[in-house]
């Protein structure tokens, strides 16, 4: 039997323990980490996994039992400058996919510019190759938004305007995405 059925891992706080990527386990890993009686599951799917001595149905939503402290600074990396600056140019605003965003040093390296959260921002390759290893100043083409160090809540919080493809209905009630709600 194929399964192809991700668990949602929420925190101890019944907060996702990242929203981009989506905290996602295997069904190998959740089914795991309740037998090691280290997760209580919140939600089930329908469909069951077998061994000889037991049944188990899949768990859909599944919470840590020990708060989980996240990291106090969250990592300079290139996804988490694109999240920060929400998958959108930094130059001319348009929103691209993660494949076709660079990294823009606003200082060029080969002007003593670093590559930190202060010099660095998203942008497409047009606008990229057009600002080229000049200084903005002198192209007249200046960042959107000031580059700087990015909370984990800010992280979080832009992560939730991007949901994922995949969303079982019995996730709803433990995500908080930035869409609208329907009026009955």
């Amino acid at each position: 039997m194929t399964v192809f059925l991700p668990t949602l891992a929420l925190n101890a706080d019944f907060q996702p323990l990242s929203y981009y990527p989506l905290s996602l386990w295997s069904w190998q890993d959740s089914i795991k980490a309740v037998f090691l009686d280290r997760v209580n599951i919140l939600a089930e799917y329908e469909e069951t996994i077998n061994s000889p001595s037991i049944s188990i149905r899949l768990p859909s939503v599944i919470a840590l039992k020990e708060y989980k402290i996240s990291k106090k600074e969250p990592a300079f990396t290139r996804f988490n400058v694109f999240l920060r600056d929400n998958f959108s140019c930094q130059y001319c605003g348009n929103k691209q996919k993660t494949k076709e965003l660079t990294f823009d040093h606003i200082i060029p390296r080969s002007q003593g510019g670093k590559t930190n959260w202060s010099n660095v921002v998203s942008a497409c390759r047009p606008c990229n190759f057009k600002k080229g290893n000049k200084l903005p100043r002198n192209i007249g083409m200046f960042p959107i938004n000031k580059a700087k160090a990015p909370s984990e809540q800010e992280l979080k919080k832009n992560g939730r305007k991007f949901p994922p493809n995949f969303l079982h209905k019995s996730w709803r009630d433990f995500l908080y995405w930035d869409t609208e709600l329907l009026s009955s």
